[in-house]
């Protein structure tokens, strides 16, 4: 069931047309309304969530009681139940376990579900402990009753989600596209409409206007205006005045890719750039790097002492290389390593690259190439900062590929360096190492890196850690 409403006659007669708008001889009628806004639906949702949640908690504790005690004991059961509820209704709340994603999205829906569950069990077992309450119910019960709890609750989860996206259509937002004068770029998805045949002015004077952008907006969660750059202003005071999230699109500022807005000293400025990893990020970070390179150095130590040994053997010079690298900030650092090569072969810049039978290495050089023992030395730069045990790793500022500067083959080259370099990356996992000699073997790196850069986790640098066991001899290692 649908709306149309028009203007009257007499609102008609008392709009004053913009400057190059056409006048309107037909009547006008705007577009077709939901009887329903999608906030109301997902609201619907939410709503239908914590019933569902509720009814799933209560009903797993119930049969916990039978299996527990053969028979419903609502002396045991339902303290639990007025403990537990509360708590895992607010935290729920509070972490978005009702939110947009979790009316559509299964797996979001559940994994927060999940932990405000624990959560709730887990804070009624400590204040039962302080309280010295713990006698005055089963603990088994309450296990039991977790485990059921976990089960209805994906159960339940999983049937509401799946009404929630046939319901939303996959889209738990509204929008609404505006267009003055200028054509969407795109395919939106959601209300689309031209300013000048809705009679739809910026303008402050104009009541009417304004009262229509108004009811345009009703029930929507976003306005996206389309104009030109003389009419920004305009657009920018009239949405200002609506009670939802409303922006202008500046197709100019896509080039400089801003992250957000900001101010400095009372002048709006453009953030381009931010460090991927917070405070807290950044510590956690350097603790684990601390704590393997610190136990790595250790072991490495003897190993180390008897390859220099047998370098010095070899061939004169010393038994380590230093080398200018590029690192975080694309601030250059010098980086250690065990020498591989003749000492009148090194390349300070490294502008060639070591190729397969590369008649520079000496022997030993190519079995710790070989075995990446040469890169031990490293966790020197990781102990001084200069490095991290997972990261890009770290190229010489004459790198090249197919007689080109990596940054020449792909300018996002030097975004990679956004976070420290590392002894071991995401892209050696994947086999991405060794010579550079396409433009191939530079980009693959760096879309790896680049990928590292952008979903950085603890747990992830421990699954590369592990992973690099399985690369340390590879066949691209020479």
């Amino acid at each position: 069931m649908v709306t149309r409403t028009t203007i009257k006659a007499s609102e008609k007669r008392s709009h004053r047309s913009p400057k190059g708008f056409a006048p309107q001889k037909a009547e006008f009628a705007p577009p077709v309304l939901p009887t329903v806004s999608k906030r109301q639906q997902r609201h619907s949702i939410a709503v239908l969530l914590i019933i569902t949640d509720i009814l799933s908690i209560i009903a797993s504790f119930a049969v916990a009681s039978l299996i527990r005690l053969g028979h419903l004991d609502s002396s045991q059961f339902i303290p639990i139940l007025f403990a537990i509820t509360p708590i895992y209704v607010a935290i729920a709340l509070n972490k978005q376990g009702y939110g947009p994603d979790a009316t559509m999205d299964f797996g979001h829906s559940y994994r927060k579900s999940a932990l405000a569950f624990c959560f709730a069990c887990g804070s009624l077992l400590l204040i039962a402990f302080f309280l010295k309450a713990s006698e005055d119910f089963s603990r088994i019960l309450l296990g039991v009753g977790a485990l059921l709890g976990l089960a209805s609750l994906a159960f339940s989860r999983f049937v509401v989600t799946r009404i929630g996206a046939k319901w939303l259509d996959c889209e738990p937002f509204a929008c609404l596209f505006i267009h003055d004068g200028v054509a969407v770029p795109y395919s939106a998805e959601g209300r689309v409409i031209d300013a000048r045949l809705a009679r739809l002015c910026p303008d402050p004077a104009d009541r009417d206007s304004l009262n229509r952008l108004g009811e345009y907006s009703a029930g929507m969660d976003r306005v996206v205006v389309h104009c030109q750059r003389a009419d920004r202003q305009r657009w920018a005071f009239a949405l200002k005045s609506l009670n939802i999230h409303a922006e202008i699109v500046v197709p100019e500022l896509a080039k400089l890719a801003p992250l957000a807005l900001s101010r400095h000293r009372g002048v709006t400025t453009l953030l381009l750039s931010s460090d991927p990893l917070g405070l807290s990020q950044r510590l956690t970070k350097r603790v684990f790097d601390l704590s393997i390179a610190v136990g790595a150095s250790a072991v490495a130590l003897p190993l180390l002492a008897v390859i220099a040994l047998l370098i010095k053997i070899e061939s004169k010079g010393p038994a380590f290389f230093r080398q200018e690298r590029i690192g975080i900030a694309n601030r250059t650092f010098t980086i250690w390593k065990l020498r591989s090569m003749r000492l009148e072969a090194c390349d300070a810049n490294g502008e060639t690259s070591t190729a397969r039978g590369d008649d520079r290495l000496t022997n030993i050089g190519r079995f710790i190439r070989s075995t990446s023992i040469d890169e031990l030395p490293q966790l020197w730069n990781v102990l001084r900062g200069d490095m991290s045990i997972v990261g890009p790793r770290p190229h010489a500022s004459g790198s090249r590929a197919e007689d080109l500067l990596f940054w020449d083959i792909d300018e996002r080259y030097w975004h990679r360096h956004a976070v420290q370099p590392g002894l071991t990356g995401l892209a050696q996992i994947r086999g991405y190492r060794g010579s550079t000699m396409l433009r191939e073997d530079v980009t693959n790196r760096l879309q790896a890196d680049l990928e590292y850069v952008a979903n950085w986790s603890l747990i992830g640098d421990i699954r590369i850690i592990l992973q690099t066991f399985g690369v340390l001899s590879h066949k691209n290692a020479y």
